[in-house]
């Protein structure tokens, strides 16, 4: 232990640097468990960042190969021709004990009585094979654990499953793996032989929906400790979107069987082949090659139990598909970046079993420390639930890297395409887990989507390089938060030369809304013109939602362009920013909340080209679907990430506490039985929620088109800014309320819905983190704050996370900061509305070592 004393007129610290070793966790990290009718709904996603991904279910299947570069909600690896039989993917065991007869068991947990009907019977996958009678689900996402117990077998098992995960650590996070574990425990007083295999047929060439098998083959290898099937294809083009290999393997060293063939389709004959050669002694026999475009593999690890002795047996299913298209145009390929980091799928199974140790003791402590964080429970689930949306096929990397979104997934296609800017706005997740992401998506927004003039389509085409201005449609939301989110990026990163090189266009992007017929074409930092958002409408004359955006885009824009030296440019913004501030509040505040004053242009010719999507009015003089005076769920978005980036206020503090409390007072529902809704439900019931919209006066005669609907992601923004405004109860109670109904017995724990699945906009959650802890860092300051309650907290700036210990001792706070991925440079810490210390010659804090140091009240 190395310990540094240092004193100073106004501070006194103490610096102890102690060095800390994680040991490898015995039991995965738990955070929620769900039993009995709750278990329905749970799928939650096994897959790396940009690569796709694989579902554990709530009773322990495996579904939803999304594998290819589609989304594949309920495709379970399964070729769907001939007569019904059990043939998509499965693990089941073998139980042999002494003096019994063996038995073969499917791994998995009772049917829900949600798939027992159908024109043939039950649709369950697999819904005729023997089950365990009991399942329980444990997780903390990355990790999920389903516990299999029956009562008449000698043996009980946790099925397992993650994918690595570690903020900072894109590559870490980015391997298309599921990572298998099945603990098996001998619960009985006898010896009991076991066996586990999976099986999966080779389905390379068809997705789920679209594309063919074509001459599949599969084969065993063993090789530098891996051993498995190899599903390739001799067949399937090799241009294919649906080309490619994937593997199912083993690192056990027990007794290993396997089968690359099942005989011949027909009736069930196929299934109970299998069945009965498994059931006979837990060792697989190969069946001859036949002519099959899609053949069975399966893969046997079998061993023995001592009484009470248990045992880990890990698969591992890998996959690498090269191809993928640009969006939905089948004609263009850019790519799967992921693939580039491997030679084809039994190589990233080579890679990842080879690294395993370190990736799962990375993953566990990650999980481990977030958990260990003293803020509430509700905002622990929210935001590492939604935090699934980033690994699915929600998002992918171009084979340059870059990274793109849908807003969310259909069932077989992406929804929304383009990283739709005013949609990705809401997103705090990526930036404060994996900054590099983040960095591409802007690098991608100023780098290729914006045009000479600063008009950025706010849905990006593909290739960029010749595509990306295609759409040529603005949102002013969306163009604004791009600023907010430049600014944050370059502060996470204190990467001057990405500011340089984008500082141009993100200056032509803010000069934009200045342009005749633009949205501040008088240029008083009020926007009046025609602003589309994300709405899908176009708002006439100024508002809350885009007024807030605006001024967190002129102070961020000042912010930067002091930092170049551009005092013109910087001093024009702060005086656009001061008298926009002042309007809104004087002519927008009405007492309780913000509101519209609806300003018709009157004339086409008074807005500007690509300020129109064509989706909203018709009528310029009289136009339909604006909010007027109604009370905007997210109508303080804007100052939400103002408050991230530590902006302090963009109006005043007092009407912006008010507007929180009229959001709850005007739009909270605790049920919802009697409430009228004309768009899609995504709450119901007695279902407790925000609304969209309320209007306690005077509404239009047709508002937005979503004002009675509820969506995660807008009801999280306002939790986030009631959070930063103290207002925890009801903040709490939002989130609360949207996780209530994400319980896994109505819905998906991993899949909040808007406009498809996993949607992007509810990775908003993760601002209740840095709401409830106060966390700000720039990289560019050396520089790192938090709240001054005592407690333990995790951080995270997107390159690098650890935890803070804060504790009073006297009139002092005694701080131990620590950092558990790379290494950190700070010149001050502060504790919000308490004091700060100064590092005068800035200091290194290394990674898994503890500084701790005392701060002084500033306060006399």
């Amino acid at each position: 232990m190395k310990k540094s004393c240092f004193c100073s007129s106004s501070i006194l610290f103490l610096l102890i640097v102690v060095s800390n070793s994680f040991a490898q966790q015995k039991k995965w990290p738990v955070l929620k468990t769900y039993t009995g009718e709750y278990l329905k709904r749970i799928a939650m996603p096994v897959g790396g960042i940009g690569t796709g991904t694989i579902s554990l279910t709530g009773n322990g299947a495996i579904q939803d190969w999304e594998i290819m570069s589609y989304p594949a909600k309920g495709f379970n690896a399964i070729i769907p021709k001939g007569p019904p039989s059990n043939r998509a993917a499965f693990f089941a065991i073998n139980i042999q004990e002494e003096g019994s007869q063996g038995q073969a068991i499917l791994l998995e947990g009772p049917v829900s009585d949600r798939y027992y009907d159908g024109e043939r019977g039950a649709v369950a996958t697999n819904h005729g094979l023997p089950r365990f009678a009991e399942a329980t689900f444990k997780t903390a996402y990355p990790f999920g654990q389903v516990l299999l117990k029956d009562k008449e077998l000698p043996v009980q098992v946790t099925v397992g499953a993650f994918n690595p995960l570690i903020p900072g650590n894109v590559d870490a996070s980015s391997i298309p793996t599921a990572i298998l574990s099945y603990k098996v425990k001998n619960i009985s007083n006898k010896p009991v032989s076991i066996s586990l295999a999976g099986t999966v047929q080779n389905f390379i060439g068809f997705d789920g929906s679209r594309g063919k098998t074509d001459k599949n083959i599969n084969t065993f290898k063993d090789q530098d400790g891996v051993k498995g099937i190899h599903y390739t294809s001799n067949g399937v083009d090799k241009n294919s979107f649906q080309y490619g290999t994937f593997s199912l393997t083993t690192n056990s060293k027990e007794q290993i069987s396997y089968r690359t063939n099942w005989i011949p389709q027909k009736w069930g004959d196929t299934t109970l082949d299998f069945w009965d050669d498994f059931t006979e002694d837990g060792l697989l026999e190969e069946r001859p090659t036949y002519d099959a475009d899609a053949p069975m593999g399966s893969l046997a690890v079998k061993t023995t139990l001592a009484p009470g002795e248990e045992k880990d047996i890990r698969f591992f299913i890998t996959w690498h598909f090269p191809n993928r298209p640009a969006w939905r145009n089948q004609k263009v390929n850019v790519g799967n970046y992921y693939t580039s980091k491997y030679e084809d799928s039994w190589d990233v199974a080579k890679q990842t079993i080879a690294k395993l140790s370190d990736l799962e003791k990375g993953t566990e402590t990650f999980v481990n420390t977030f958990l260990a964080s003293d803020i509430p429970q509700i905002t622990k689930e929210a935001s590492l639930f939604n935090l699934a949306h980033l690994r699915t096929q929600l998002g992918f990397r171009t084979k340059e890297g870059h990274f793109l979104g849908f807003e969310g997934t259909a069932d077989n296609v992406g929804r929304g395409i383009g990283s739709c800017t005013h949609v990705w706005n809401y997103d705090q997740t990526t930036p404060f887990l994996f900054g590099e992401i983040a960095q591409t998506m802007r690098d991608t927004e100023f780098g290729y989507a914006t045009t000479e003039e600063g008009l950025m389509s706010f849905r990006i085409e593909l290739p960029l390089s010749t595509s990306a201005q295609k759409h040529g449609v603005a949102a002013a939301d969306g163009q604004m938060g791009s600023i907010m989110k430049f600014y944050r990026e370059w502060q996470l990163s204190g990467d001057d030369d990405f500011l340089r090189k984008h500082w141009p266009m993100v200056k032509k992007a803010l000069e934009f809304c200045w342009i005749k017929g633009g949205w501040d074409a008088n240029k008083d930092g009020v926007m009046e013109g025609s602003q589309h958002n994300t709405m899908d409408v176009e708002y006439f004359g100024p508002n809350p939602q885009m007024g807030f955006w605006y001024l967190g885009a002129l102070k961020a824009s000042e912010k930067m362009a002091k930092h170049l030296g551009e005092k013109s440019f910087a001093k024009t913004c702060k005086s656009l920013y001061d008298n926009g501030s002042k309007w809104m509040d004087a002519n927008l505040f009405n007492g309780e909340y913000y509101e519209q004053d609806i300003q018709p242009p009157m004339l086409q010719e008074n807005v500007a080209p690509g300020l129109m999507m064509g989706m909203g009015t018709k009528d310029l003089t009289t136009p339909d679907y604006q909010l007027g005076k109604g009370v905007l769920v997210d109508q303080l978005v804007g100052q939400v990430l103002a408050h991230i980036l530590d902006f302090g206020y963009l109006a005043n503090e007092k009407n912006i506490k008010k507007t929180h409390e009229a959001i709850i007072k005007y739009n909270h529902r605790e049920n919802l039985s009697k409430h009228p809704n004309f768009m899609r439900s995504y709450a119901l019931g007695d279902e407790s929620a925000l609304l969209m919209a309320a209007y306690p006066g005077e509404r239009p005669d047709k508002p937005f088109p979503y004002f009675t609907e509820v969506m995660t992601g807008f009801e999280y923004t306002a939790a986030v800014g009631m959070l930063y405004e103290n207002q925890d109860a009801i903040g709490l109670k939002t989130m609360q309320d949207v996780r209530d109904r994400y319980d896994g017995k109505k819905r998906n724990p991993f899949n909040e819905a808007e406009f498809g699945n996993h949607y992007a906009r509810a990775m908003m959650a993760w601002g209740s983190v840095l709401a409830t802890t106060g966390f700000n860092y720039s990289a560019v300051d050396k520089s790192m704050k938090f709240n001054a309650k005592d407690g333990t907290y995790f951080w995270s700036n997107g390159y690098q996370y650890g935890n803070v210990k804060i504790a009073t001792e006297g009139s002092m706070k005694t701080v131990a900061l620590t950092v558990l991925n790379g290494s950190v440079n700070l010149n001050s810490f502060t504790l919000k509305g308490f004091g700060a210390i100064s590092f005068k010659r800035g200091k290194t804090f290394k990674q898994d070592e503890t500084v701790s140091f005392k701060i002084k009240t500033n306060h006399k």
